[in-house]
């Protein structure tokens, strides 16, 4: 499998299709998954000629399961390592969820400072900040990050049916046409993963505050949330960011869920290839 070392001797997993002259897209993926959760995305623009790239978190997937390193900053400086190693160049960086903050944080202090990124998009994405604090009221109380901590560690397994069967697809809305192959793929992604990487990685994508990420980020970021997120809310996290970025735009999705990559990919991805052509 392709891997590359990072500098505190973390081995990652990545993935690099397409042509190599072509430009790169990369993909950031979200907690608990691995760059499977890429596949709709990844097939759709190496059809379109593009270099598909993309990595398992540490901890994640294929990637070694770590110790530590369980933070964001780590998280950007793995993806900046993988992109340093395929020497990737006018990449756009496409992150989901906490995948979204590692994008943040990547574009800020990695990307932009080494002139490496054209363009880079949010999707339903962690930023600004989770978790309510006096100066985010509008964020998530910490009881919420703990009830996760605690399904996590008494029932791993089961919790990674309960979360994609319910509210990550919308699955649990009146009239929602459950894919068990949508949520088997999901539990599969996330047994794959370290147990403890899993649960620091709930800290990293609640307790992060990356306002000052997106004020850093000049290159056009487009900020993708669907309106009936119940895992992001999008007023504490999209409407929030695209006031903080520099260059963004934003656009909704009435009645998408979480996983709208994956249940509205039909949507999405032209909607993607829109903005990176554009």
């Amino acid at each position: 499998m392709p891997m590359i070392t990072t500098k505190d001797g973390v081995a990652i997993f990545f993935k690099d299709w397409g042509p190599k002259e072509a430009q790169p897209i990369m993909f950031h993926h979200g907690w608990p998954l691995s760059s499977d959760d890429w596949d709709a995305q990844m097939l759709f623009f190496l059809a379109q000629g593009y270099r598909v790239v993309a990595h398992d978190r540490r901890g994640h997937g294929r990637s070694a399961q770590a110790s530590g390193g369980h933070d964001m900053d780590h998280y950007a400086a793995d993806a900046a390592a993988v992109v340093e190693h395929l020497d990737l160049r006018e990449a756009v960086h496409i992150g989901h969820s906490t995948g979204g903050g590692e994008v943040a944080r990547y574009v800020a202090r990695h990307g932009e400072p080494q002139g490496r990124v054209a363009k880079a998009v949010l999707v339903s994405a962690v930023p600004p900040l989770m978790l309510k604090t006096q100066s985010h009221p509008g964020g998530l109380p910490l009881d919420v990050f703990d009830g996760l901590r605690q399904a996590l560690a008494d029932n791993r397994a089961q919790f990674f049916l309960d979360l994609p069967a319910g509210p990550f697809y919308g699955f649990n809305r009146p009239g929602a046409k459950v894919s068990q192959g949508v949520v088997q793929n999901w539990w599969r992604q996330g047994m794959a993963g370290s147990a403890q990487a899993h649960y620091e990685g709930i800290k990293a994508f609640s307790e992060t505050d990356q306002s000052d990420d997106l004020k850093a980020i000049t290159v056009p970021t487009l900020v993708l949330h669907g309106e009936d997120d119940q895992i992001v809310p999008i007023d504490a996290s999209a409407r929030l960011s695209v006031k903080l970025l520099k260059n963004g735009t934003l656009k909704t999705y009435p009645g998408y869920p979480h996983g709208m990559l994956t249940t509205h990919a039909d949507v999405i991805n032209p909607d993607l290839l829109a903005f990176i052509k554009g």
